[in-house]
């Protein structure tokens, strides 16, 4: 949570007819943020970016920028730039013309306009390039367009809904990293919508994940990869193996789970409240349990057989059936080459064993905010 909010988002509700789009939602942003709103479709993260830019209003509750409030000004007012899934470059205008759009009512003389547009050709990486015409763009070079024509007119908030999602898996990734040290050098607080968790994890400071018009948890990456607060968010984030379990007793921070085929399972309660006899969910990650043919001594393990593999070239994922457990453990091993993995299938029963450290405790149901 920021020191001092620069956006407040308070208890805002959006309502379209009988559908609730955004449900009571309170945020606060803090000044010079990387700060993104993630979740699937249909969950509220655009309407809550739309009320912001000022593109819809809220039904209920009040938005303020820098302290001021934004309930009666219009969105070519706000102190904020939008960038669009789709660009929206205007084909009939060159880079130039492009990146200068805002400017035109300042009616700057030719050599301040140039150079102003010099700046933030430079600023995108595009030197050179004010005089190229939209068709002769890239996706790549169209997205540094878009992102230097919001910036030219100095906004406090840039706004930026899916920018990536129309780019191949290695533009967006060169793409992520370019955004975020594009935000980081221009200092602009940046709001970014999208439903790719990696992308949210790569480029954010802190990240909201909604469902159904609220959010469920408002945390930094790391907290929200290795600390989900609820099942809902473990599922988003990553990939996650869930155990059923009960709480058999508590003591000096940590709960004794009873999760059945696992045995009892030591973890930290983090904070929560949980007392005996609790249904709750143990979690692990599948990249922290260890596969082996010989039955560990030295950790907490379970017994197994080989279902299946993945090879995903830089890992694998590997499937083990444990009796009594409905859906196979996932193992992420890193570049495990098929002969292993042959090995391991020949094997029959495999072991899967884990650090104490590694269950996360969480809640069965999933409130959100």
């Amino acid at each position: 949570m920021p020191d001092t909010a620069y956006i407040s988002i308070k208890n805002v509700t959006k309502d379209f007819g009988v559908v609730r789009a955004v449900d009571n939602v309170s945020i606060d942003i803090g000044q010079g943020e990387f700060f993104s709103l993630l979740g699937p479709s249909g969950c509220g993260k655009t309407t809550l970016l739309r009320m912001l830019a000022g593109f819809e209003f809220p039904t209920e509750g009040e938005i303020f920028i820098d302290r001021q409030p934004m309930a009666s000004v219009p969105p070519n007012h706000r102190p904020v730039g939008m960038v669009f899934q789709n660009y929206a470059i205007f084909p009939h205008l060159n880079v130039s013309q492009n990146i200068g759009y805002s400017l035109r009512r300042e009616k700057l003389p030719k050599a301040d306009f140039d150079r102003r547009v010099g700046e933030m050709l430079d600023l995108i990486k595009l030197p050179g390039y004010q005089n190229r015409a939209s068709h002769e763009l890239s996706g790549g070079e169209r997205q540094r367009v878009a992102l230097a024509r919001a910036l030219i007119s100095n906004p406090k908030v840039l706004m930026l809904d899916e920018p990536l999602g129309a780019l191949d898996k290695q533009l967006r990734e060169q793409m992520q990293l370019e955004l975020r040290e594009l935000q980081r050098s221009v200092g602009v607080t940046f709001v970014f919508v999208t439903h790719d968790q990696e992308e949210a994890l790569t480029m954010s400071d802190r990240i909201a994940v909604m469902s159904n018009g609220r959010y469920l948890q408002i945390d930094t990456p790391t907290r929200l990869y290795e600390a989900p607060q609820n099942r809902e968010v473990a599922q988003f984030i990553g990939t996650m193996n869930f155990f059923d379990a009960r709480v058999q007793n508590t003591a000096g921070g940590n709960a004794d789970l009873n999760a059945g085929p696992l045995g009892v399972i030591r973890t930290a309660m983090n904070g929560r409240s949980v007392s005996s006899g609790q249904p709750v969910c143990a979690a692990i990650r599948p990249e922290k349990i260890a596969i082996t043919a010989e039955r560990p001594s030295d950790r907490p393990h379970v017994v197994g057989t080989f279902t299946n593999a993945s090879y995903l070239g830089d890992r694998s994922h590997v499937y083990v059936h444990v009796d009594g457990i409905g859906k196979p453990v996932v193992v992420s091993a890193p570049s495990m080459d098929r002969d292993l993995i042959a090995r391991l299938s020949g094997i029959g029963s495999v072991w899967l064993s884990w650090p104490e450290d590694a269950v996360v405790l969480l809640d069965t149901a999933a409130p959100s905010k």
